[in-house]
């Protein structure tokens, strides 16, 4: 009975052995095999006959994670873009070059943008740093920079080759250089009559200017439009901003003046100019020419007082010159009617002399009314003259 018991005991484990190798035998994964010509009960045949395994899926890497140093990239500035990239494939991967590619808006600062990797295994994730510089020329916004992975890997017995581009965006920043003067107040300001104020302003960023709006803020005078919406500015272009306005009362005025635009990243900036205005009183309304003195005080300002000055001396000294050569013009007359008297008395004295014979020939101007001659003696008698 015993020896019976142990014969049975030793079957009994003998099929639990059975038993358990053959679910073990079962629950072992089955080959994958690739169909080439199978028939109609399914088997897989190769081009000899044999079964040929099937592929497994195409490793892929992915870029999980990147940092370029900031919120943005200053235009001109560099900065090290640092990424992780990870092997999701079910195989390693071998021989693998990462090119990075920084398109229009970025270059390598310093450096080389292909890289070398002998091997990264399934699941595995490898971090890279490259230095980089943004273009002073880039436009602002997001801008894209290109990841390229070239590589090779074994399966089912056979090498493959593949690739992937992975694209990932850096946003750049140009700096905001939109410049607006200090505000131009007219010489004088009347209370109760309207006045300008006016600023020009210049973008000189490479990046455009959005949705510029001006405003003056204060009390104690009337303004037509206290805010004004002067819209884009594009890169390189100028303009100025006008605020008209017309006090209450004279004394100073106290104003801001407000400038809100959005830079090319899109951020809303203000700019504030504090001013203070002195307004003076307007001229009575009785005082004749009042008005016409005030409205002219532009044109005396016109010339300055050293050419009134001027001008009076250049006038005087052509009166003066006038003058001078008038008087010069008399003299030099008269002496010459002095002269000519002189002479014709002297050839007067010199015919009543004996022997001269130029008495006959003395002057009419030199002989009296009655026919006298000078010195009171009378001329003496013709003598007759005889006919026959």
């Amino acid at each position: 009975m015993k020896h019976l018991t142990r014969r049975t005991i030793a079957i009994i484990v003998a099929l639990l052995s059975s038993l358990a190798l053959t679910l073990t035998v079962v629950s072992l994964p089955r080959q994958a095999y690739a169909v080439d010509g199978a028939d109609a009960g399914g088997a897989a045949q190769g081009s000899d006959g044999g079964a040929t395994p099937l592929a497994g899926p195409v490793p892929n890497i992915i870029i999980t994670n990147f940092a370029y140093g900031g919120d943005s990239v200053a235009a001109g500035s560099k900065f090290n873009l640092d990424f992780t990239f990870q092997n999701k494939g079910q195989v390693a991967v071998t021989n693998m070059v990462v090119t990075v590619d920084g398109a229009e808006g970025f270059a390598i600062a310093g450096g080389t943008n292909t890289f070398y990797v002998d091997a990264l295994w399934a699941g595995y994730a490898m971090t890279q740093t490259v230095p980089m510089q943004a273009l002073a020329s880039a436009k602002s916004g997001a801008q894209p920079v290109t990841v390229n992975f070239r590589y090779e890997y074994v399966d089912a017995g056979a090498r493959s080759s593949s690739q992937s581009d992975v694209k990932i965006s850096v946003p750049i920043s140009q700096p905001d250089r939109f410049e607006i003067s200090d505000p131009v107040v007219p010489d004088q300001v009347i209370a109760g009559q309207e006045n300008t104020v006016t600023m020009e302003y210049v973008n000189k960023g490479k990046g455009d200017i959005a949705n510029v709006e001006a405003t003056m803020e204060g009390e104690g005078f009337d303004a037509t439009m206290k805010t004004q919406y002067v819209g884009n500015v594009a890169s390189g272009a100028t303009g100025t901003i006008g605020y008209a306005f017309t006090p209450h009362a004279s004394g100073e005025l106290k104003t801001t003046l407000k400038v809100t635009y959005e830079d090319s990243d899109g951020q809303t900036k203000t700019k504030e100019f504090p001013l203070t205005v002195s307004v003076a009183d307007a001229p009575a309304a009785d005082q004749p020419g009042a008005s016409d003195s005030v409205e002219g005080r532009g044109g005396d300002r016109g010339l300055p007082v050293p050419a009134y000055v001027a001008i009076a001396v250049g006038v005087v000294t052509v009166i003066t010159a006038i003058v001078l050569l008038v008087r010069r013009r008399r003299r030099k007359a008269g002496k010459n009617d002095i002269d000519e008297d002189w002479d014709d008395w002297s050839a007067g004295g010199e015919g009543a002399a004996p022997g001269d014979g130029a008495a006959d020939q003395a002057s009419p101007r030199t002989s009296a009314p009655d026919g006298t001659a000078p010195g009171g003696t009378a001329p003496a008698p013709a003598a007759p003259s005889r006919k026959g």
